[in-house]
Protein backbone atom coordinates (compact mmCIF):
# COMPACT_ATOMS: atom_id res chain seq x y z
CA UNK A 1 0.00 0.00 0.00
CA UNK A 2 1.53 3.27 -1.25
CA UNK A 3 1.99 5.83 1.87
CA UNK A 4 -0.17 8.88 1.50
CA UNK A 5 1.74 12.30 2.16
CA UNK A 6 -0.07 13.38 5.24
CA UNK A 7 -0.60 10.58 6.63
CA UNK A 8 0.39 10.00 10.37
CA UNK A 9 0.46 6.99 13.11
CA UNK A 10 -1.21 7.93 16.02
CA UNK A 11 2.29 7.22 18.14
CA UNK A 12 3.52 10.19 15.75
CA UNK A 13 0.46 12.72 16.22
CA UNK A 14 1.22 11.62 20.11
CA UNK A 15 4.79 12.87 19.69
CA UNK A 16 3.76 16.18 17.46
CA UNK A 17 1.21 16.96 20.76
CA UNK A 18 3.54 16.29 23.25
CA UNK A 19 6.05 18.65 21.92
CA UNK A 20 4.26 20.94 20.88
CA UNK A 21 2.53 21.02 25.22
CA UNK A 22 5.86 21.14 25.95
CA UNK A 23 6.84 24.02 23.42
CA UNK A 24 3.48 25.79 24.18
CA UNK A 25 2.34 25.33 27.78
CA UNK A 26 5.80 25.06 29.50
CA UNK A 27 7.78 27.53 27.54
CA UNK A 28 5.35 30.34 28.45
CA UNK A 29 6.09 29.75 31.74
CA UNK A 30 10.11 31.06 31.45
CA UNK A 31 8.40 34.31 30.17
CA UNK A 32 7.13 34.51 33.60
CA UNK A 33 11.00 35.31 34.82
CA UNK A 34 10.79 38.70 33.04
CA UNK A 35 7.30 40.09 34.12
CA UNK A 36 8.13 40.69 38.09
CA UNK A 37 10.94 42.63 36.89
CA UNK A 38 9.84 44.92 34.44
CA UNK A 39 6.67 45.57 36.32
CA UNK A 40 8.95 46.70 39.03
CA UNK A 41 11.10 49.28 36.88
CA UNK A 42 7.94 50.70 35.36
CA UNK A 43 5.45 51.11 38.16
CA UNK A 44 5.07 48.58 40.87
CA UNK A 45 1.18 49.55 40.71
CA UNK A 46 1.24 46.91 37.42
CA UNK A 47 2.09 43.98 39.83
CA UNK A 48 -1.48 43.02 40.31
CA UNK A 49 -1.61 42.78 36.52
CA UNK A 50 1.10 40.08 36.75
CA UNK A 51 0.11 38.03 39.09
CA UNK A 52 -3.23 37.89 37.37
CA UNK A 53 -0.90 37.05 34.57
CA UNK A 54 1.01 34.49 35.31
CA UNK A 55 -2.79 32.86 37.54
CA UNK A 56 -3.84 32.81 34.25
CA UNK A 57 -0.70 31.31 32.69
CA UNK A 58 -0.29 28.65 34.85
CA UNK A 59 -4.32 28.08 35.32
CA UNK A 60 -5.30 27.73 31.34
CA UNK A 61 -2.01 26.70 29.40
CA UNK A 62 0.35 24.95 31.83
CA UNK A 63 -2.01 22.93 33.71
CA UNK A 64 -3.33 21.63 30.46
CA UNK A 65 -0.06 21.18 28.68
CA UNK A 66 1.13 19.06 31.83
CA UNK A 67 -1.81 16.99 31.21
CA UNK A 68 -1.35 16.40 27.54
CA UNK A 69 2.21 16.05 28.37
CA UNK A 70 1.75 13.33 30.75
CA UNK A 71 -1.11 11.35 29.23
CA UNK A 72 0.78 11.31 25.86
CA UNK A 73 3.64 10.16 27.46
CA UNK A 74 2.15 7.41 28.92
CA UNK A 75 0.94 6.22 25.36
CA UNK A 76 4.42 6.77 23.84
CA UNK A 77 5.94 4.56 26.43
CA UNK A 78 2.93 1.90 25.87
CA UNK A 79 2.52 1.96 22.48
CA UNK A 80 6.24 2.44 21.59
CA UNK A 81 9.28 0.40 22.52
CA UNK A 82 10.31 1.88 25.94
CA UNK A 83 9.95 0.66 29.21
CA UNK A 84 8.49 2.79 32.62
CA UNK A 85 10.89 0.97 34.71
CA UNK A 86 13.64 2.97 32.30
CA UNK A 87 15.74 5.56 34.35
CA UNK A 88 15.27 8.66 31.65
CA UNK A 89 11.28 7.55 31.58
CA UNK A 90 10.50 6.88 34.94
CA UNK A 91 12.82 10.29 35.72
CA UNK A 92 10.63 12.24 33.76
CA UNK A 93 7.44 11.04 34.53
CA UNK A 94 8.29 12.22 38.23
CA UNK A 95 9.57 15.36 37.25
CA UNK A 96 6.41 16.06 35.02
CA UNK A 97 4.06 15.11 38.44
CA UNK A 98 6.10 17.36 40.66
CA UNK A 99 5.61 20.08 38.41
CA UNK A 100 1.85 19.54 38.28
CA UNK A 101 2.03 19.53 41.97
CA UNK A 102 4.21 22.68 42.53
CA UNK A 103 2.00 24.35 40.00
CA UNK A 104 -1.42 23.26 41.48
CA UNK A 105 -0.11 23.44 45.20
CA UNK A 106 1.96 26.59 45.07
CA UNK A 107 1.66 28.87 41.81
CA UNK A 108 -1.87 28.91 41.35
CA UNK A 109 -2.48 30.03 44.76
CA UNK A 110 0.89 32.02 45.56
CA UNK A 111 -0.30 34.23 43.18
CA UNK A 112 -4.35 34.68 44.00
CA UNK A 113 -2.87 35.58 47.22
CA UNK A 114 0.52 38.11 46.31
CA UNK A 115 -2.20 39.57 43.58
CA UNK A 116 -4.96 39.93 46.73
CA UNK A 117 -1.98 41.81 48.73
CA UNK A 118 -0.58 43.91 46.30
CA UNK A 119 -3.92 45.29 45.08
CA UNK A 120 -4.72 45.78 48.76
CA UNK A 121 -1.01 47.90 49.59
CA UNK A 122 -2.00 49.62 46.09
CA UNK A 123 -5.61 50.90 47.53
CA UNK A 124 -4.23 51.28 50.73
CA UNK A 125 -1.31 53.52 49.70
CA UNK A 126 -3.86 55.94 47.40
CA UNK A 127 -2.24 58.02 44.64
CA UNK A 128 1.33 58.79 44.13
CA UNK A 129 4.57 56.89 44.54
CA UNK A 130 4.25 53.70 45.73
CA UNK A 131 6.78 50.82 47.32
CA UNK A 132 5.34 47.23 48.12
CA UNK A 133 5.75 46.02 51.38
CA UNK A 134 8.94 44.46 52.78
CA UNK A 135 6.17 41.13 53.20
CA UNK A 136 4.83 40.96 49.74
CA UNK A 137 8.42 41.38 48.26
CA UNK A 138 9.72 38.52 50.65
CA UNK A 139 6.90 36.57 49.05
CA UNK A 140 7.66 37.93 45.76
CA UNK A 141 11.18 36.58 46.08
CA UNK A 142 10.69 32.84 47.25
CA UNK A 143 7.65 32.57 44.19
CA UNK A 144 10.78 33.49 42.38
CA UNK A 145 13.62 30.81 43.57
CA UNK A 146 10.79 28.35 43.38
CA UNK A 147 10.07 29.40 39.55
CA UNK A 148 13.82 29.21 38.98
CA UNK A 149 13.69 25.72 40.11
CA UNK A 150 10.65 24.88 38.16
CA UNK A 151 12.68 25.92 35.30
CA UNK A 152 15.77 24.04 35.51
CA UNK A 153 13.17 20.89 36.17
CA UNK A 154 11.52 21.69 32.37
CA UNK A 155 15.33 21.62 31.30
CA UNK A 156 16.48 18.85 33.03
CA UNK A 157 13.08 16.92 31.35
CA UNK A 158 14.11 17.84 28.23
CA UNK A 159 17.17 16.61 28.76
CA UNK A 160 16.10 13.35 29.54
CA UNK A 161 14.03 12.97 26.97
CA UNK A 162 16.03 14.28 24.16
CA UNK A 163 19.50 12.07 25.41
CA UNK A 164 17.37 8.95 26.73
CA UNK A 165 20.43 7.99 29.03
CA UNK A 166 20.51 3.85 29.40
CA UNK A 167 17.88 3.89 26.61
Amino acid sequence: MENLPLAVTGYQLSVWIHITAVVVGLGMTFAEAVLFPVAMKLDPRHLPYVHRLQLTINRYVASPALLLILVTGIYQVSDGNWDFGSFWISATFAVVILIGGINGAYFIPADKRLEAMITGEIEAAGPGEFTPSEEYMRQARIEGIIGAVTGILIIISIYLMVVKPGA
